[in-house]
């Protein structure tokens, strides 16, 4: 399913909608209680949460680079679809030179993975360095409950599947026309990328922001996926406001399409770009 098709400096950029993600609205956190996390979930008015998965192929005169690459076949037959998207745009994974992940979890990089070979085989994949470090170290392992250590998983088979063909980065130029942005909180080394163009740039968030049309109204409604709510809370509304400043199109992980974000009053919104 490939989504929409935009231009921002030397790259098109093509959006790959992976699948929709489901899940019941008692995920959703609130940084101010119990009493707040209520009234988020009153205010969304729904049972379930239904997000699209997004990743992103970025083409220019050097080649084919990715942003996140989408579950694979690993969450079973309703996702995966970045795949066949990828295509119908007509690139192959042999033509896949660069993948930037945003973050060390599944439905960002589990398409990585064809069994125990890698998807994209002549693929270098850039990971931030501090979620790396996170999810290669042990003792970091102890500290989140079974349920949630995924990403320690992943990044195990990220190691062993790519090996010297992982580079790890910090914040700042990655190279010409992106620059990486720390996102912190949703994981600890959580990033987006910012593609520059003269006219018109666009920030891909990555899962800063899950719900487009509830979590501008009030940045301090997360999910219990974040995994320091307070600090993911602080970057929502931080990076809320530079786009809305800077004037930036944004793309994300689980929003719909790209987007502008305006300020409304004490919080934001995103209108369709």
């Amino acid at each position: 399913m490939t989504g929409s098709f935009r231009r921002f400096g030397q790259y098109d950029v093509i959006l790959l909608r992976d699948g929709l993600f489901e899940a019941p609205a008692e995920v959703l956190v609130h940084a101010d209680g119990d009493a707040a996390r209520q009234r988020a979930i009153e205010t969304w008015g729904r049972p379930t949460l239904q997000v699209d998965v997004n990743c992103f192929a970025l083409r220019d005169g050097d080649g084919i680079t990715l942003v996140d690459a989408g579950t694979g076949t690993s969450w079973g037959p309703k996702y995966g679809h970045a795949r066949s998207a990828l295509l119908e745009a007509g690139m192959t994974p042999n033509q896949i030179r660069r993948i930037l992940l945003t973050h060390i979890h599944g439905d960002h990089a589990l398409g990585l993975f064809d069994g125990d070979a890698p998807y994209f085989p002549n693929a270098e994949v850039f990971v931030p360095e501090r979620d790396f470090a996170f999810f290669t170290d042990p003792a970091a392992r102890q500290t989140i409950p079974e349920a949630r250590r995924s990403g320690f998983a992943i990044a195990e088979q990220l190691q062993r599947i790519y090996g010297s063909r992982i580079r790890r980065i910090g914040e700042g130029p990655v190279f010409a026309g992106i620059e990486a942005r720390s996102l912190p909180g949703h994981t600890p080394g959580h990033s987006g990328y910012l593609v520059r163009g003269e006219k018109e740039s666009l920030l891909i968030w990555g899962d800063a922001l899950h719900l487009g049309d509830l979590q501008p109204g009030d940045p301090k409604i997360g999910l219990v996926f974040d995994l320091d709510a307070e600090m993911a809370a602080r970057t929502r509304r931080a990076i809320l406001e530079e786009a809305a400043s800077e004037g930036w199109t944004v793309a994300g992980g689980h929003i719909t399409g790209f987007g502008r974000v305006e300020r409304v009053s004490e919080a934001y919104r995103i209108v369709p770009a």
